[in-house]
């Protein structure tokens, strides 16, 4: 039999079994072979620094030795058991001893499930069902979520633009939407729409940061409505700060999402809030009428648990946020310092621990700002990037703690290279 070794194989095979090639996450043209602290590998055997990290989860690096430890003393106790298990519970007290609107949590195995059992708790609690969710947000897969994620037409606001095919007319009709860091337009929508039950955001929306006083102002406007604000934290719980960008900006949730770095690398999410919000769960407490049925294979599976508890442990040590926002900022200056040197306007956006450039001289506040200026330049930054050995996505670098002072060398080299790059064509 012939045994597959080359990289375009691979990609080849792909291309006969997964539409358009691929898992639909990532590039389809690189097939990862293996990872190890902070870098990766691919089929070809082309080293590069990872900062995809797995689309946020590797925070520590690949193979992280106390994480391999907990992971594999719990492999041989079991794998999954579709019932309590202590090292989930441990994590729903971690959870909640970390996370400022979590009394209760439920586990998912995915951030898309928590964000859709997000919507529907609010809507359970509130007896409402329209839901506020801002342009160009991300909250997974579900109907509610694909609108107006990343439309290609304007149109007026509220309107949702869905952005896939299959979802029907009655889901645009129950969402509305709203421009991020405008608190003038979601005072309008609640002022005219009584039967808001909550408004979804991302307190970092992709890399777009919320403009000063911009979060409280939606927690002052749900207080003085009665609508219940939900956090998105699949990306930014545990990566902002420990307990979250709750911690961060000091704005408390009715309900957040957690995800990626909760699960140290395998599937796991959850979303947490009151116990008196969280009682739909419990049909004993509320009634069959008001009950929120939630169930899922893998939820709180052990070993994703395991890994979880054992990230956080690592991370609530003295001193890790501080280094990886030091690791950012060193990488953020790199950058400009880079594209300065030849006369490449630019804009970092985001935050030390997760951030990206648009190439723009404008200021990126919301979906419809936060665009390059000819998105071809992106496309060669990054395409000399992956060249010089950069593993990281079209429009987000991770850091993580993993790099060394070795591999940020290698990567100003790579920032220069490219911006070089730019700057010739």
């Amino acid at each position: 039999m012939h045994k597959l070794t080359s990289q375009s194989d691979w990609i080849a095979r792909a291309r006969a079994v997964l539409p358009a090639g691929g898992f639909g996450n990532f590039d389809p043209g690189i097939v990862i072979a293996r990872g190890e602290g902070s870098h990766v590998w691919d089929e070809d055997g082309n080293e590069y620094i990872d900062y995809l990290i797995g689309s946020g989860p590797m925070l520590l690096g690949h193979g992280h030795p106390e994480v391999m430890e907990a992971v594999l003393e719990q492999l041989p106790k079991g794998m999954t058991f579709f019932a309590n298990n202590a090292k989930g519970i441990e994590l729903a007290e971690a959870i909640v001893d970390a996370v400022p609107c979590c009394e209760q949590v439920r586990f998912v195995a995915s951030g898309g499930e928590a964000d859709m059992y997000a919507i529907r708790l609010a809507r359970a609690y509130t007896g409402k069902d329209k839901i506020l969710k801002f342009e160009g947000g991300y909250h997974g897969m579900s109907a509610e979520a694909q609108m107006s994620l990343a439309p290609d037409k304007r149109v007026n606001f509220p309107q949702a633009v869905p952005d896939s095919a299959g979802i029907p007319q009655g889901v645009s009709d129950q969402m509305l939407i709203s421009p991020y860091n405008d608190l003038a337009a979601v005072e309008a929508l609640l002022s005219e729409h009584d039967d808001i039950a909550a408004i979804i955001a991302e307190p970092l929306q992709r890399i777009i940061p919320a403009a000063p006083g911009y979060l409280q102002g939606l927690r002052d406007l749900c207080d003085r409505h009665g609508v219940l604000l939900i956090f998105d934290e699949i990306v930014t719980g545990f990566r902002l700060a420990y307990g979250g960008a709750q911690e961060r900006y000091g704005v408390t949730p009715d309900i957040c999402t957690l995800g990626k770095i909760i699960g140290g690398g395998f599937p796991l999410a959850a979303l947490g809030a009151s116990a008196e919000i969280m009682q739909h769960f419990d049909k004993s407490i509320v009634g069959g009428d008001k009950w929120l049925m939630q169930l899922g294979t893998l939820s709180g599976n052990p070993i994703a648990a395991a890994a979880g508890l054992k990230t956080m442990e690592i991370l609530k040590r003295d001193g890790s946020y501080d280094r990886l926002r030091d690791i950012g900022r060193t990488l953020q200056d790199m950058q400009s310092s880079a594209l300065d040197a030849v006369g490449i306007p630019h804009q970092i956006c985001g935050d030390e621990t997760l951030f990206d450039i648009f190439f723009t001289t404008g200021q990126c506040r919301d979906y419809r700002t936060a665009k390059h200026d000819d998105p071809a330049v992106n496309a060669t930054y990054n395409a000399t990037l992956r060249e010089h050995g950069i593993f990281k996505s079209p429009g987000k670098l991770y850091p993580s703690l993993a790099l060394s002072q070795d591999d940020l060398e290698q990567t100003k080299a790579a920032f220069e290279h490219a911006a070089r790059s730019i700057a010739m064509n």
